[in-house]
């Protein structure tokens, strides 16, 4: 199942994918089988993948709450994230991103594998592009990917 966010379509020209190069995706997850399935799949739609085992590794990255080392880290065209995590959930790391002047334009899409309405109402209400139901397929990173060249112009 996928579900996608109302709000802007538009991109910051900073978060844009220029024509020719790999897009860059974090992806979250605590489970190891979830989050090599999703790399695999997203490495074969010919995109450049970083992993995290969770939410708050995922912020050290991003550098999320350091003002003066904030957008230093490599480009991120998009974020996949787990919703449920220990320590940090993927609601609470959307909220983050969301907050943060640098990223807030880049796409974030939870993922989950429970079907829960008001659980996927609230992250797209808070700004998530998509909402998918785990495990994702082929045409779920189509539809991703599809999401990712659209922020090109």
């Amino acid at each position: 199942m996928l579900s996608s966010g109302g709000g802007s379509d538009s991109c910051s020209k900073d978060m844009a994918v220029e024509l020719g190069d790999e897009p860059h995706v974090l992806v979250v997850d605590d489970s190891l089988i979830d989050r090599k399935l999703v790399e695999r799949l997203l490495k074969n739609s010919s995109c450049k993948v970083t992993t995290s085992e969770n939410a708050l590794r995922a912020v050290n990255y991003l550098r999320l709450g350091n003002d003066t080392l904030e957008g230093t880290v490599s480009e991120v065209n998009m974020i996949i994230t787990d919703y449920c995590m220990p320590g940090m959930t993927g609601y609470e790391l959307l909220k983050k991103i969301k907050e943060s002047s640098v990223l807030k334009e880049v796409p974030v899409v939870i993922m989950s594998s429970e079907n829960i309405p008001t659980r996927i109402n609230q992250c797209l209400e808070e700004g998530a592009k998509m909402f998918m139901l785990k495990p994702l397929t082929r045409s779920d990173v189509k539809q991703l990917k599809w999401h990712l060249m659209k922020c090109r112009s």
